[in-house]
């Protein structure tokens, strides 16, 4: 006979909602930062000047560093084109690491006797000892990380400038990047 007490359903009630969200969750696409997104984070930009930009992007816990500095450097380079200019330098550059730690609950199980009373009646008790599993709640130290890249950029037009290795040739980093892309998926 196996025994549920409200604390060990609650403990598998925690541990069922982090394996669905966990199985829900996925990279973060290259996709405008929005709170109606299926998956978290993404990108941002802001205007500083007619030819500076602040350009942002946000992975979430399952998003590699080198994702979310690609995904930076491609905004950089389609925004250069959607503002009609032809490259960009990256003025300042970083990339932010954020790590937690949260304790995850676990169930485990074993096998042992437990001690069960039982009434006899005339207010008397008796021990019944039952071989049955035991559960006991156990928790793991998870690190979850999560990164930010953000450059401001100059933009410029012509020929990009040939001895700077900040440069970027906007349509050229676009046609190089463009199949490392991964995009939303369409929900329709």
């Amino acid at each position: 006979m196996q025994r549920l007490t409200f604390k060990t359903l609650g403990v598998a009630l925690t541990g069922a909602a982090l394996l669905l969200a966990s199985a829900c969750e996925t990279a973060t696409p290259y996709q405008a930062l929005a709170a109606k997104n299926a998956a978290s984070g993404g990108y941002s930009d802001q205007k500083i000047s007619s030819d500076r930009y602040r350009v942002t992007f946000q992975g979430n816990s399952l998003t590699q560093r080198d994702t979310v500095e690609r995904y930076l450097l491609y905004r950089a380079a389609e925004l250069t084109t959607q503002a009609g200019y032809d490259w960009f330098e990256m003025v300042d550059r970083d990339t932010d690491r954020q790590t937690r730690r949260i304790d995850v609950p676990t169930l485990d199980t074993y096998w042992g006797w437990r001690p069960t009373w039982a009434y006899l009646g005339n207010n008397r008790w008796t021990v019944i000892n039952t071989y049955e599993p035991l559960w006991y709640e156990h928790y793991e130290r998870q690190e979850i990380t999560r990164y930010q890249a953000s450059a401001e950029i100059f933009l410029g037009r012509g020929a990009k400038p040939a001895n700077d290795p900040r440069a970027f040739d906007a349509r050229e980093v676009v046609a190089n990047l463009e199949p490392t892309i991964q995009r939303p998926e369409d929900r329709t």
